[in-house]
């Protein structure tokens, strides 16, 4: 569906989609390929994800003036850990309760209906 966006593009968009798609039609190269991308997109973006913050974390990468800031430093260590200790238990209350007290809240209706065989 994502894909079929890009005819809407004048002039150049149906071929963008065959060249996307490999051909006329959806075949199995097409399904691999999307497949492969899909698989390996969250890994490269966790790669990315940590090569930001060992770059962000680098030395002195706060304070590119050098100078001497621990005068106007405020310990929030105990702050930010409670805040995320309770964003987290909250956010696994939340779990448990759905998926052992409401495990077809989330649930599609499609899912129940008999199959025509």
């Amino acid at each position: 569906v994502i894909t079929n966006l890009l005819s809407a593009i004048p002039y150049f968009g149906v071929d963008i989609v065959q060249w996307v798609w490999g051909g006329f039609s959806v075949s199995g190269a097409t399904l691999n390929r999307f497949f492969s991308l899909h698989f390996l997109l969250p890994f490269i973006l966790a790669f990315l994800a940590i090569v930001h913050l060992v770059y962000l974390h680098v030395d002195g990468s706060n304070n590119p003036i050098g100078l001497n800031s621990s005068m106007d430093c405020v310990s929030f260590h105990t702050f930010y850990t409670s805040k995320d200790l309770f964003g987290f238990f909250f956010l696994f209350f939340l779990f448990f309760f759905i998926v052992f007290f409401l495990p077809n809240f989330l649930g599609d209706a499609e899912n129940f209906i008999q199959a025509n065989s």
